[in-house]
């Protein structure tokens, strides 16, 4: 694979130190994916993860442009494996993320406790 493909896709442990450590925010989410994760996830206070079905994730990657991510036949195929075996994911709350975006934003906020806006 290219580089900066899946399996280089690993979040620096300093960055994430960094983030953590700096108390100037009341909260602070770390938002996608990486396969260092147990790295530092127990630095975190908590793991939220977004799940869906299948179908609806085909319909996603069916929607995207060319040239974003998953749009490609070998990406699309690297999702799909990825979605179906679990690999690099973490335990965590998960939440239905085949709501609207607002019902699973609303969702994420209910279950880290912070008021929604």
């Amino acid at each position: 694979m290219e580089v900066g493909g899946h399996e280089n896709h690993l979040w620096r442990l300093d960055a994430v130190q960094a983030l953590v450590a700096d108390d100037t925010h009341p909260v602070t989410y770390l938002c996608g994916g990486s396969r260092n994760h147990a790295d530092f996830v127990d630095l975190l206070d908590g793991v939220v993860v977004l799940d869906l079905d299948v179908d609806t994730l085909r319909r996603r990657l069916d929607e995207r442009p060319a040239g974003e991510f998953g749009s490609e036949p070998e990406e699309r195929a690297l999702v799909l494996r990825v979605h179906g075996t679990g690999e690099d994911l973490p335990d965590g709350i998960r939440v239905d993320a085949t709501r609207p975006l607002t019902d699973v934003v609303d969702e994420v906020l209910r279950v880290t406790a912070q008021p929604s806006s």
